[in-house]
């Protein structure tokens, strides 16, 4: 275990500070200033060797939390990338971008503040790559199998290293310009720089894993003659379907959907030219929906030099506090103030959005507002509460309802269940044989830490399918499906 008296004298958590809000609204770059290392092992020698670790409980990898604080604690820094590298392939990205239901199952947070995982999982595998022990997996030997994986985000990567590991030849396509997803195009740099994700494909394309870019499987390549050239095709695909809002003023310019105001801002951020952007600047930005891509829009209209910002929710605030019906270690929803939210604008709850005015030339000009009232269980507007918010930018960012299905079930008959996701079974195959499905494809919108152990259990389903047996480990996550080898 960490110190053992290590959470009775340091009380405290302590995160790294942010950098000030005037200096980060100049540039994109993360708003976390580096933590000092005297504070991380502080912080790490408060894991308890609490007996049951329900950290493990609140993390879908299976992470081996209390092991790596130890490490990190006597100062065993490749120890700890070692035991880190074990669970997941991409702390990088989780450490940045999970919202850590881990420490929300920490034992410690009974009483006092949990213990900062995220932020010392964030630092192993930063000082791992600036020590130069982020090294390639190249496979002993090759099977002669070859996989296609489509969809080049955290389940579809996560499925293709695993699969190159154990020996497999394997090609992500991918149909934008670079890999990475929504990790590259929907994750403003604020919150996680690209190098992050160009440093690990370094190490993926020296074990072998090759990339296809700018190929729209389904238009450029058929679904079906992608499963007659490969022995095994994996769709990670995403939830990319986003949620609209059908309501009077819907078809005026100026009313966008969020994802596409923040790939735009990336591909600029990332030095491509974007014709037409949809820009923040010097107007009056309304964001619909509360949750992470309405921070990130938050965020982003502040860089852009929006005159105001305004995030409307339609539901209650959050509280503060643990809910009597979510107690520890469930994972709770509390009222967060992101960086995003630091940085200024208006948050408004019980919000109902009614229709969105015309300046008269087919252009946005306000928001008809109302407050938002239950009935029967529904929300609705309620009558005699209306006012109008000015809008010259809206940006819809309400969630997404499932995956792009359209090509894939007509080219490969494949079926989706009630939630509009890819039908699968419980080793993530579906009914085309050779065909399975990871992520947000087959989950719905989720986290990112489930995609990831979604497509490490992915692959050990792939790799046990075309080899009889698989000795790629299964994480947590595959245990819930009924996934055993």
């Amino acid at each position: 275990m960490a110190d053992p008296k290590g959470f009775l004298n340091t009380t405290v958590r302590e995160t790294p500070a942010r950098r000030p809000v005037p200096i980060r609204l100049m540039d994109y770059k993360e708003v976390y200033e580096k933590g000092d290392l005297a504070v991380l092992k502080r912080q790490a020698g408060r894991c308890m060797d609490c007996g049951i670790p329900f950290c493990h409980q609140g993390c879908p990898l299976g992470n081996l939390i209390p092991e790596w604080n130890d490490l990190v604690w006597r100062g065993d820094g490749e120890g700890a990338i070692e035991r880190l590298h074990a669970t997941n392939n991409f702390p990088e990205f989780t450490g940045r971008l999970c919202p850590a239901p881990c420490e929300s199952s920490c034992v410690l947070g009974i009483n006092q503040p949990a213990v900062t995982i995220k932020q010392v999982e964030v630092s192993i595998i930063d000082d791992a790559f600036d020590n130069g022990w982020v090294k390639p997996h190249i496979p002993e030997r090759l099977t002669g199998k070859r996989i296609a994986v489509v969809g080049s985000g955290p389940a579809g990567l996560a499925a293709a290293q695993q699969l190159t590991r154990a020996g497999h030849t394997v090609a992500v396509f991918e149909r934008d310009e670079k890999i990475g997803g929504l990790l590259r195009y929907g994750i403003p740099d604020f919150k996680m720089e690209k190098v992050h994700i160009d440093k690990r494909l370094v190490q993926m394309e020296a074990e072998g894993t090759r990339f296809r870019v700018g190929i729209n499987i389904g238009v450029d390549i058929s679904w079906a003659d992608l499963k007659a050239r490969y022995d095994a095709v994996i769709v990670a695909t995403g939830a990319m379907v986003p949620r609209d809002l059908p309501i009077p003023g819907r078809d005026l310019a100026g009313v966008h959907f969020a994802m596409d105001f923040l790939t735009q801002s990336n591909r600029v951020v990332g030095g491509a030219t974007v014709s037409d952007q949809i820009t923040a600047k010097g107007k009056h930005v309304v964001i619909l929906g509360g949750g992470d891509t309405g921070a990130d829009c938050i965020g982003t209209a502040h860089r852009q030099q929006a005159l105001s910002v305004t995030n409307l929710a339609i539901g209650t605030r959050p509280p503060e506090e643990r809910a009597d019906h979510q107690p520890w270690p469930t994972f709770p929803n509390l009222f967060e103030i992101s960086s995003a939210h630091e940085e200024g604008g208006d948050r408004e709850f019980l919000v109902s959005t009614v229709e969105f005015l015309n300046d008269g030339n087919g252009n946005v000009r306000a928001v008809r507002i109302a407050e938002t009232e239950f009935v029967d269980g529904l929300r609705v507007p309620k009558s005699g509460t209306e006012r109008e918010i000015p809008a010259d930018l809206v940006l819809i960012a309400m969630g997404f309802t499932g995956p792009e299905t359209a090509h894939a079930q007509e080219q490969l008959s494949l079926h989706t269940d009630g939630r509009g996701n890819f039908s699968r079974d419980d080793t993530y195959a579906t009914s085309e044989l050779g065909v399975f499905v990871a992520g947000d494809a087959g989950r719905g919108q989720s986290l990112i830490v489930w995609a990831i152990a979604e497509g490490r259990a992915a692959a050990a389903a792939v790799d046990a399918f075309l080899e009889g047996e698989t000795l790629l480990p299964v994480p947590i996550v595959a245990s819930d499906r009924g996934f055993s080898v």
